[in-house]
């Protein structure tokens, strides 16, 4: 199969599996995705969905996070790893939001990206779910699944973004990059694939893919 055909049988085969995409961390609105988002850096989505209730109770608009101490921040989020460092980030970018965005989240790659603690990643995942742009976010299981059929080199995650956008049509990309994540979690997990699971894999994988799975 060529990558243009493999791609076309994994829109198909996701599309079949998975035709409502929820997104996976709990928010109302963009301010609480970007915070969410940035949460779960190194955490898993299940356990950011229940801090963030936590910690949204207290503050969940910028107006009321500057109104919180950073320690303040930093012992709600503790158990989402990062602690210091997302604490800080967390009530700098809420001033920042303020004071050069009127109080509303921006909606630009370039000025989400200005934000601290804010990469290409999770500015992704604001520009596509919360303000409908066409992004393709590049997580893990995105990047290991995209090698693992033969859709990239799997360099890095830029290369696997770059790559998936020429692959799948660009209507498609806010809708795939969850289903892959989706079908990443249940059917092809890092640590001991189960065969039975992921035929999506059997049926285009790469070689090294095809025997990790035996």
């Amino acid at each position: 199969m060529t990558k243009k055909e493999k791609a076309i049988y994994v829109m198909n085969e996701l599309e079949k599996l998975y035709p409502e995409t929820p997104i996976p961390l709990d928010h109302s609105d963009a301010y609480t995705l970007l915070i969410a988002v940035l949460l779960s850096a190194q955490c898993t989505d299940e356990r950011v969905n229940k801090i963030t209730p936590l910690l949204f109770a207290k503050a969940r608009t910028p107006q009321e996070m500057i109104q919180l101490s950073i320690e303040e921040i930093q012992a709600i989020i503790r158990p989402c790893g990062l602690s210091p460092k997302k604490a800080y980030a967390i009530w700098t970018l809420s001033h920042m939001i303020l004071d050069l965005h009127g109080g509303e989240v921006p909606n630009s790659f370039e000025a989400l990206e200005a934000l601290p603690g804010v990469g290409h990643k999770t500015a992704s995942v604001v520009m596509s779910q919360a303000f409908g742009h066409p992004a393709f976010p590049v997580d893990t299981h995105i990047h290991r699944l995209m090698i693992r059929w033969g859709l990239t080199n799997g360099k890095n995650v830029e290369q696997t973004e770059k790559d998936a956008k020429v692959l799948f049509p660009k209507e498609k990309w806010n809708k795939l990059h969850l289903q892959i994540i989706f079908y990443g979690r249940s059917h092809s997990p890092a640590r001991s694939p189960k065969k039975e699971l992921d035929y999506i894999t059997l049926h285009i994988g790469t070689k090294k893919a095809l025997l990790e799975l035996k």
